[in-house]
């Protein structure tokens, strides 16, 4: 799957490696109703051609029109949509929304296109970054990202903004608790596969914008199917799909890993990972078991709004004990 910030990675390199001037821009911070979350990025070239969304139109139509006018020929400046504060612009969204845009005005040089084949290889999964810029020059760097957290952090001097591939929701086998996984899941904005090899199992499932694929998570695991980006969720009960895809899921960068059971079924399936599959405290240190959030859950529509707002937790670096 290409998200969406891919296209837009790719295109302005490609704008770049022929010799065009091109202004990215990425939302920083919205309040109140805004379309687009922290992070999400929109490139234009001088000729008006753009990629991405920050709003979903207006901002948009406002922001081409101020870049054909010959504003933005600073290096770096961050603007702000929808408070009435900036006078250039009448722009308000919709439920008094605010959105604040940090926009890079990029020259077609070398340094800006390794720049860009860099944030190209991280959203491809094959790396996360932490990408740095200074709000005074406009200068850029770049470090490996080995935690987890806001996407967007900002001070007075420089943004941080992670960056990585499309947020993966892997769900081991299918279940009425799966089901509304994956749903919650795609509305969340992952990518969201379905792995089970069994025919019986998926009989009849119908799941619209959910890659299904029929064959054991552990395979798909085994061959590449998880990156840094990735949360792992085995919601079946059946040891054959839930304990493999643990065994194998361990061995990857996933971010997030959990099975779900009872405290006493969890024990169990520690002592047979361990005893059988040879898993070591660190390992199983990672798996959460139970899964979830402890929300008094009963339903499976319960339980799957406990696992995902339990993925979110951890994506965005917040211990439960801050809860």
């Amino acid at each position: 799957m290409q998200h969406l910030d891919l296209q837009v990675v790719r295109q302005a390199l490609q704008w770049s490696n022929a010799g065009q001037r091109v202004w990215l821009c990425s939302v920083l911070f919205t309040y109140g109703s805004a379309p687009r979350a922290p992070g999400s990025l929109l490139a234009v070239n001088a000729s008006g051609q753009w990629v991405g969304s920050l709003s979903g139109g207006c901002v948009e139509d406002d922001f081409l029109e101020r870049v054909a006018e010959g504003e933005f020929s600073e290096p770096v400046v961050v603007v702000r949509y929808g408070d009435g504060t900036d006078t250039r612009t009448n722009i308000r969204l919709p439920c008094g929304g605010i959105l604040d845009v940090l926009v890079e005005n990029l020259a077609p040089d070398c340094d800006v296109q390794a720049h860009l084949r860099e944030l190209e290889s991280a959203l491809l999964g094959q790396r996360r970054l932490l990408r740095e810029v200074n709000l005074q020059d406009g200068s850029r760097r770049l470090s490996d990202d080995h935690e987890h957290g806001p996407r967007v952090e900002r001070d007075e001097a420089r943004v941080r903004l992670r960056v990585g591939a499309a947020q993966r929701l892997l769900l081991a086998g299918y279940s009425s608790v799966a089901h509304f996984c994956a749903e919650f899941g795609k509305g969340l904005g992952f990518e969201v596969i379905l792995c089970d090899p069994r025919e019986e199992a998926l009989d009849g499932v119908v799941l619209d914008g959910i890659e299904i694929r029929r064959e054991l998570p552990s395979i798909f695991i085994a061959n590449g199917g998880c990156h840094a980006d990735t949360a792992v969720v085995a919601l079946t009960h059946d040891p054959k799909i839930d304990d493999l895809a643990m065994l194998e899921a361990v061995r990857t960068e996933a971010f997030y890993i959990g099975v779900m059971g009872s405290r006493t079924t969890s024990d169990k399936r520690r002592e047979r990972l361990h005893r059988i599959g040879g898993l070591n405290d660190a390992d199983l240190a990672r798996v959460h078991a139970p899964i979830g959030l402890n929300l008094g859950s009963k339903t499976p529509a319960e339980i799957a709004l406990a696992v995902l707002a339990d993925i979110l937790r951890t994506r965005s670096g917040i211990a439960r004990e801050a809860l």
